[in-house]
């Protein structure tokens, strides 16, 4: 039939001879098959001998199958509307309700993500691991156009990452600090959230102001505030820097018992908090004095935005801290040991303002 009725339309009004030929239908098939498309409305056949055959153009014969398809269409769509209707009052009755997120392919989690950059207005906060960190690498341009629209952009590295090529691959705006991190994770505008699968590549989309925003943006919050500053370590290399992030990972975790164990037991605590350094693989007995107030230096700016100076005329160090209650003496103490470890003898003043911080001034002499 359809054969036949396609030569119709290529063809014209033709004899049923000339249909059998033109459509490649046996003689014997021909007569059947045009009273088949009378029947359906696809053609008209003549009365008259030699029997000649029109068919019916498309639009007219196709018009009404259509619309009724149409409708067809319509009336399921209607349909599923209610049901979709009737299920989403169901779910608000019982206090829940559906939302949605996109799937991103792992070929295309770049292209979105240097989109969302982009396109971001207020802010941008980050959590990466390593895989993530590479990812980010590749939207520095889209970064440097944020930057460059005053935008906050916040990110937060595990500490293997202190310092690494892709570290240094950042710009300098970035505001970066160092925590322990088990996600991918970038929040734009506190309302669009992409996650990234490191294993196999693949991201979700969640567009929201509610819950999942709200509670993404407070853990990024909370992580910030008890994350490590990384701003000393610029112009480290690596290795300084790794030294650096172990050296308070190493008294954050175990200095306060340390020195409690050490003043009941030991006269030097000072001395045993250079033991605690050893045991945890930090050496300090074979640097210099300059690379020591250094390291130390970057230390304190870190924990208690403070600062150690080193006052060659009179042989004078000066520790200052912008936190008081006592945040700057475990560092003093590690320094105080470096130095009479080198053959210094040392008195330390504590001075503490409340409104000021606190200072410590460590006089040395040789002995």
């Amino acid at each position: 039939e359809a054969q036949a009725y396609v030569a119709l339309i290529s063809k014209g009004t033709i004899s049923a001879g000339e249909l059998a030929y033109y459509s490649d239908l046996p003689r014997t098939k021909i007569y059947p098959t045009l009273l088949k498309l009378e029947n359906k409305k696809l053609a008209i056949i003549s009365k008259s001998k030699p029997i000649m055959c029109t068919a019916i153009a498309p639009e007219d014969a196709f018009d009404s199958i259509i619309h009724e398809q149409i409708n067809k269409v319509n009336a399921m769509n209607t349909l599923v509307s209610n049901l979709k209707k009737a299920s989403e009052e169901s779910r608000k009755s019982r206090g829940s309700e559906e939302k949605r997120y996109f799937h991103v392919s792992a070929n295309n989690v770049l292209e979105h993500l240097r989109t969302m950059i982009e396109c971001s207005k207020s802010s941008i906060n980050i959590m990466v691991d390593q895989w993530g960190l590479g990812l980010l690498e590749e939207c520095k341009e889209q970064l440097l156009s944020v930057l460059r629209r005053n935008l906050e952009v916040r990110l937060l590295l595990p500490s293997a990452q202190i310092c690494s090529e892709s570290y240094r691959a950042i710009p300098n705006e970035v505001k970066i600090r160092i925590s322990d991190i088990i996600q991918n994770c970038f929040v734009f505008d506190e309302t669009e959230v992409l996650m990234v699968n490191n294993e196999n590549g693949k991201g979700a989309i969640f567009s929201s102001t509610e819950v999942l925003g709200v509670n993404q943006n407070r853990m990024f919050a909370d992580i910030w505030r008890n994350s490590i500053k990384t701003e000393s370590l610029a112009d480290m290399t690596k290795n300084e820097a790794q030294e650096v992030y172990k050296i308070i990972r190493i008294i954050n975790e175990n200095g306060l018992t340390h020195i409690l164990n050490s003043t009941m037991i030991s006269k030097k605590p000072e001395l045993d908090m250079l033991k605690l350094l050893e045991k945890n693989g930090i050496n300090l007995k074979g640097k210099s004095l300059d690379e020591i107030i250094e390291i130390m230096d970057a230390v304190l700016q870190i924990m208690c935005s403070g600062h150690v100076n080193f006052d060659a005329n009179t042989k004078n160090i000066t520790i200052e801290s912008k936190l008081n209650s006592g945040h700057s003496l475990p560092w003093v103490s590690i320094l105080d040991g470096c130095l009479q470890k080198q053959g210094y003898k040392t008195r330390t003043v504590y001075q503490n303002n409340s409104s000021k911080g606190e200072k410590v001034l460590i006089k040395i002499s040789k002995n």
